[in-house]
């Protein structure tokens, strides 16, 4: 075969690989690798589920709450003491630290004058009997044997006696101190702010025994008692501002939490906080906290309130029928849309019409296009009309889109592989070197291609393609 013959099939050849290549990459292009789009599988969520204007659909920083009244405090008396006067009536407002009642400091100062009368007694008696110990123990030292037994005796007996005074002294000189300190505060004062209740003379007391002469109540006729847990407990500090909402209607609150009890709260069986789990280690503790609302108009007591953290997110926004936050929403030229399953189980470009938009909360209105029960996908730049919808998240073959959710361009479902491009090159990034195939046999030439392309040799032993080739140019 002469030269310009090797060269006029090598160049035959290169026309039919690039075709077939070519071709090739258009039906992959086409079909996804030889798949169906119908194959892959795009996870959807119901639209229910997603809908930011569910009323009472708990957040982190939403909490369950009742109205309940106020705190009351039992004010107790020493009634180791007596009552000189009490100087506060039902109904008198007091501020913590106010004084409450006067205890009669002079019958005080009599026990404390006893008591260290009684002290002084007691180190006078321990200085006697030393002074009879060292006397025994002088004349022990002159008497007989059965006489020195009578003699330790007495000595024992005597130290024994200084031992108990020594220990009567102490407990004396604790009392002389609590005396001390009860002629300085004579008096009962308020722990908390608030309004005088149940106030007794000291002969109801006497009559009705215990030791509680009044009551205290927290200013205001209710007050509101939320409860959290351990996992959200960095929301719940005393002065955070909180807005209170009615689960009867849209009627909203705002308040303050005034105060925060650490103290593990016990879950009862009919508890509105109870989860129904008898497994202590799988429960986190439940705590409370308190609000005082800046009105209680149209509160009522017992009635059960959501509290949410006040981030100053916007309370005019009556949000009702569908809103979605806004990634979701695609853009098609000035239309909008989103990617939702049809009847079929199949993706599909769902164009809706937007109302309403919350900027503060990223939100907006589906006003027509969407229902409760639809179900769509958060976009991707590889979905596209036609795979299949599924709620399984394990099923999922189209990955995440890292490069914009808006981003609806041809991407590949299974990653790895980039778009091919013919440019003459082989399956290793090699050029064709057309100088080298011109200086190679036929037999070579077609070798060479079948290594390259791993394309089947016919049952000849010969290439089919080159085969062809070959008739071709004979004719």
């Amino acid at each position: 075969m002469t030269t310009k013959k090797r060269i006029c099939t090598v160049i035959i050849v290169l026309v039919i690989v690039c075709t077939v290549c070519v071709g090739g990459f258009f039906v992959w292009k086409k079909t996804g690798k030889g798949g169906s789009k119908s194959s892959q599988k795009v996870y959807v969520q119901k639209v229910s589920s997603l809908n930011t204007a569910s009323d009472f659909k708990l957040s982190n920083r939403s909490f369950l709450g009742v109205v309940e009244a106020q705190e009351s405090v039992d004010v107790k008396y020493d009634s180791s003491k007596t009552v000189d006067e009490i100087l506060v009536k039902n109904g008198d407002s007091v501020k913590k630290g106010d004084k409450l009642l006067t205890y009669d400091v002079e019958a005080i100062n009599l026990q404390l004058e006893q008591a260290k009368l009684e002290v002084e007694r007691l180190q006078n008696e321990i200085a006697s009997n030393k002074s009879q110990i060292a006397e025994l123990e002088k004349e022990k030292k002159n008497a007989d044997q059965d006489a020195a037994v009578s003699y330790t005796t007495q000595i024992l007996s005597l130290q024994s006696d200084n031992a108990k005074n020594e220990y009567d002294i102490k407990a004396k000189n604790v009392e002389i101190k609590k005396l001390e300190a009860s002629t300085k505060n004579a008096y009962v004062t308020a722990s908390i702010d608030g309004t005088v209740k149940n106030v007794k003379t000291v002969d109801k007391l006497q009559q009705d025994g215990g030791d509680v002469i009044m009551q205290i109540t927290e200013e205001g006729d209710y007050r509101i008692k939320g409860r959290f847990n351990e996992q959200n407990s960095k929301d719940i500090m005393q002065g955070v501002s909180v807005i209170v909402k009615s689960r009867l209607d849209d009627s909203t609150w705002k308040g303050e939490i005034t105060s925060v009890d650490t103290s593990p709260q016990k879950n009862s069986g009919d508890d509105i906080y109870s989860f129904g789990s008898s497994d202590e280690m799988s429960q986190s503790s439940n705590y409370a906290f308190y609000v005082k609302p800046e009105s209680f108009d149209g509160l009522m007591l017992g009635q059960h309130v959501l509290i949410e953290i006040d981030n100053g997110q916007d309370t005019s926004i009556n949000k009702t029928g569908i809103w979605l936050y806004s990634d979701f929403i695609c853009k098609d030229g000035k239309k909008n849309y989103v990617w939702a399953k049809d009847k079929d189980g199949k993706i599909e470009k769902r164009y809706v019409e937007i109302g309403q938009k919350d900027e503060d909360n990223g939100d907006c209105e589906i006003k027509s296009g969407l229902e409760k029960g639809d179900y769509i996908a958060y976009p991707d730049k590889s979905i596209e009309e036609g795979m299949t919808a599924t709620t399984n998240e394990a099923d999922v073959s189209v990955p995440p889109n890292d490069l914009g959710t808006n981003d609806n361009s041809d991407a590949d479902t299974e990653g790895g592989d980039e778009d091919i491009a013919f440019d003459g090159s082989g399956e290793d990034g090699m050029a064709i070197d057309e100088d080298m195939l011109a200086s190679m046999t036929d037999e070579e030439i077609e070798e060479y291609f079948n290594k390259l392309y791993g394309e089947e040799e016919n049952a000849d032993g010969e290439n089919a393609d080159a085969a062809d080739a070959d008739a071709a140019f004979a004719e």
